[in-house]
């Protein structure tokens, strides 16, 4: 098993690599001078090389790539072309809402997930089971943004309970805390747990036709007690692998939630310095959020070498 975890973290690494390099490749190609940018079309030609200079961009492409690739596992993302102010303690910052925002949202989707998917996977013959499986589906067709949209109609613009947006640290005033990030949860969760509803109700159904969960049944145990006993661990397999997709897609979906409830997380500050045509912050921000959605396949990776003796097994 050891030996299959490091296999696990050598890719995520060399991944890694390979994602950093392709990001700065990228960011070199979309035209226009960063300096010409900061400094403006009437900049002297003397102002425009010492303003490279400043930023590094007048060095080999080899040398710059190194430069900022060496500082990203040390917390050093280097500072931004527009307003030279350090990025490090930016990005550190935004990331913490940005993670706070996405664990929330999918532990509200899992808690909702679960529990529906298990009674339709139960229920699948009768109208209650029917009614879940029916609809998960306008859940999935729904986009976040828009659930998000129509959350703030109701619950903010209606009925007035809760603000349509801003967004207060939990350290400062965990009430408020509450009452802010309740909608952009519920919007991000709405989607992602419909999802999963589904994948949920697939296992089970699947685990609840094996010979073992018969032969339990057959020994005296009750349906659902065969079934927590020795189902739903072997139907978490699948699960915890769409959960990893689907955490990683809550991370790319909570870019624009943010912009709709005006938090300031990697999302927002994504969004402003590609409006600001900051190249080295929009760069470092990409290759965060590349880092987080590796690092959740590498912790789901990991997590069914764990689960699934087949995989150790053959490890």
């Amino acid at each position: 098993m050891t030996q299959q975890v490091l296999v696990y973290v050598a890719r995520f690494v060399a991944t890694l690599v390979a994602a950093s390099v392709a990001v700065f490749l990228f960011m070199r190609l979309i035209p226009g001078d960063p300096a010409q940018i900061a400094l403006g079309v009437n900049a002297t030609p003397e102002l425009l090389a010492q303003t490279r200079a400043e930023f590094g961009t007048d060095r080999p492409l080899v040398v710059q790539y190194l430069d900022w690739a060496l500082g990203l596992p040390l917390g050093d993302f280097g500072s931004s072309f527009v307003t030279q102010q350090d990025l490090s303690p930016l990005i550190l910052d935004r990331v913490q809402v940005s993670l706070i925002l996405v664990c929330l949202a999918m532990l509200v989707a899992l808690i909702v997930a679960v529990p529906l998917g298990t009674i339709a996977a139960v229920r699948h013959r009768r109208l209650s089971g029917v009614l879940l499986s029916g609809l998960s589906p306008v859940g999935v067709a729904i986009p976040s943004f828009l659930a998000g949209i129509l959350l703030v109609v109701v619950f903010a613009v209606s009925l007035g309970w809760l603000p349509s947006n801003g967004w207060t640290a939990p350290a400062i005033d965990p009430a408020d805390f509450l009452r802010r990030v309740t909608l952009p949860v519920l919007a991000l969760a709405s989607v992602q747990g419909a999802v999963m509803t589904r994948y949920v109700r697939s296992a089970v159904l699947e685990v609840m036709s094996e010979d073992y969960l018969r032969t339990a049944r057959a020994k005296g145990l009750s349906p659902t007690r065969a079934l927590v006993r020795h189902g739903l661990r072997n139907a978490a397999v699948p699960v915890l692998t769409v959960s990893g997709v689907q955490l990683a897609a809550l991370v790319i979906g909570a870019v624009v939630i943010e912009r709709v409830f005006v938090i300031p997380g990697l999302g927002s500050m994504l969004l402003d310095s590609v409006g600001n045509r900051d190249l080295l912050a929009v760069q470092s921000v990409v290759m965060v959020l590349v880092a987080i959605v590796l690092t959740i396949n590498l912790v789901v990776d990991v997590l069914y070498t764990v689960l699934d003796p087949r995989i150790r097994k053959k490890a």
